[in-house]
């Protein structure tokens, strides 16, 4: 479905010569996304009765757990395209209220320099045709990275997801920072790409094998035999693509290149970079975890202490440097990495019950991630029509596409609008893993699996760096609700009445003005409310989720029937 829609796209890019039908083509990319979800549930009960099904030789396979992260990623990638499908803004008259209207009334507006100027202006990805292709081309490396069952098409799938993310951050053609932050991505997502290669050849050079089930054979056989020679390089072949897998999604301590792309490049682009790389790695590293944890550096450590190693890294410099931020989407970078301090502990972990908590933690981390970033942008074009004389917009690089870049920006928004700063909060809050919010339960899940493992000294680790990161998230918090705002609304839109003609087979019937209170658009406004309302109101309707989670889980630990 995804090949043969990314084939009609690349024909009507060549065809069209209007970059205006870039939001058309996001709508036919959320049409698509639509009809995968629907193919992938429809797998989940085709796979339900087996632990997978091989597909094209043994290259893939799918089951419960990939067609749920699948749904997961179909899920994200159509409200990351429902930004670019409609306009941000709309205008509202309550004489064309009703639905016979909307739907058969056509408006034209007339021309208006302030308008034009001021209120109309919108980011650069709306006039971007291949911005849908490119994000399609990212969510099909990430679905077979997610359903690779050999070294090589792991390999090739990651280099078709990470080729498509160096793509789409330079992208925006006139955006100097944005190639610049794409070009640093690319560099050193090539390095991290030759550690998995190194150590992919060098497992094939000592095994002799690229199938993953043959490797996990041939490892399991050679500890219950004690032909420990066999596989004495193979734990530091696997730190090597640890490494190379820790450096794409930005790991401590491989993390040093995420702050500087995350908040050079637009913000759309950043809200798909910080959540679909991560979701398909982090779902390979549950594979590779769950069925070599039993392979030993030394008599007393796997090669996944690694990983609890990246872990407390992770925790400690997430939650230390993310204090010193005042640039918004790098706070956001050190609390993503935070983040994946908890995920990698409940990775390493390895239990029913750990697994279970990182399901879930990723999905929800995920939905909030995603819903802290459409918060930022929703929040840009709100304030398009106000000027803030104590920031010089002058210093802000690539405003148009990042129009919140700065903590101080947000000054008294609450006073602005009282419903986006609250939904902010929620979300914020969450993060920070104050109940009775989804983070919450999150996090608790994660410390519950690791003090029942013995765990103690990493648990009180993470209950620290929990407790200081609330201190960057409630700073954001009080800039919002107890700071006063200098923002002034531009004298030029305070009486404005903007014209619109109404017509009838091409012929103009009738002439209303519109007064300049934009709002922002329903698409917008109807995706925060229901990610917020998940977060807030979860602890009222957990069953469905923590169920699907656990069996999961369960599923994975199954032993398979031969």
């Amino acid at each position: 479905m995804l090949l043969s829609s990314i084939f009609c796209l690349i024909l009507s890019n060549a065809l069209s010569f209007r970059r205006d039908t870039a939001i058309l083509y996001s709508r036919i990319g959320i049409i698509i996304l639509f009809y995968c979800i629907y193919l992938c549930y429809n797998n989940l009960f085709i796979t339900y009765l087996d632990n997978g099904i091989g597909l094209f030789g043994g290259l893939f396979y799918t089951s419960p757990i990939t067609q749920t992260f699948h749904i997961l990623i179909f899920i994200i990638t159509l409200l990351i395209l429902n930004l670019t499908g409609f306009y941000p803004r709309k205008l509202i008259s309550s004489q064309y209220l009703s639905l016979s209207k909307l739907l058969f009334t056509k408006l034209q507006f007339v021309k208006n320099i302030a308008v034009s100027n001021i209120i109309l202006k919108k980011g650069e990805q709306y006039t971007i045709l291949e911005y849908t292709l490119m994000l399609l081309f990212i969510v099909i490396g990430s679905l077979l990275l997610i359903s690779s069952s050999d070294f090589v098409s792991i390999f090739l799938s990651i280099e078709l997801q990470s080729y498509g993310l160096y793509l789409l951050c330079t992208m925006y053609r006139n955006s100097e920072s944005a190639t610049s932050a794409g070009l640093t991505y690319f560099l050193l997502g090539g390095l991290a790409s030759c550690f998995i290669l190194l150590g992919i050849a060098l497992i094939y050079a000592n095994l002799g094998v690229t199938y993953l089930d043959s490797f996990y054979v041939i490892n399991n056989l050679a500890g219950v035999l004690d032909e420990q020679q066999i596989t004495t390089y193979i734990p530091y072949c696997l730190l090597l693509i640890t490494i190379g897998l820790l450096f794409k999604i930005s790991a401590a301590p491989f993390h040093f290149w995420s702050p500087d792309v995350y908040d050079g490049i637009p913000t759309i682009v950043t809200t798909f970079v910080a959540i679909i790389a991560k979701i398909s790695i982090l779902t390979l590293l549950l594979q590779l975890v769950h069925y070599t944890n039993s392979i030993y550096i030394t008599t007393q450590y796997t090669w996944t202490t690694s990983l609890l190693i990246s872990s407390l890294l992770s925790l400690i410099i997430g939650t230390v440097l993310g204090l010193t931020q005042f640039r918004i989407k790098r706070l956001f970078a050190y609390s993503t990495i935070s983040h994946l301090g908890f995920m990698l502990l409940a990775l390493t972990i390895n239990s029913v019950e750990s697994i279970q908590s990182f399901i879930f933690y990723l999905a929800q981390y995920s939905l909030s991630n995603l819903n802290a970033f459409i918060l930022l942008i929703a929040i840009g074009y709100s304030l398009y029509a106000y000027n803030d004389k104590n920031i010089n917009h002058n210093n802000l690089i690539d405003k148009n596409n990042s129009p919140i870049q700065l903590i101080s920006q947000l000054k008294g928004y609450f006073h602005i609008n009282s419903f986006l700063a609250l939904s902010l909060t929620i979300t914020l809050f969450s993060f920070a893993g104050i109940p009775p919010l989804m983070g919450f339960f999150a996090k608790q899940m994660v410390f519950s699996a690791a003090l029942q493992e013995g765990f103690i000294f990493l648990t009180l680790i993470g209950v620290l760096t929990s407790v200081i990161s609330a201190v960057y998230y409630l700073f954001i918090v009080k800039t919002m609700f107890f700071d006063g705002h200098s923002y002034t609304y531009f004298s030029s839109l305070k009486d404005l009445r903007i014209p619109a003609l109404i017509l009838q087979k091409n012929k103009v019937v009738n002439k209303i003005y519109f007064n300049s209170n934009f709002a922002l658009s329903s698409s917008l406004s109807i995706t925060i409310s229901i990610l917020t309302l998940i977060i807030l109101l979860f602890m009222f309707m957990p069953n469905e989720t923590l169920h699907l989670s656990n069996l999961l889980a369960i599923v994975l630990f199954i032993p398979v029937n031969i």
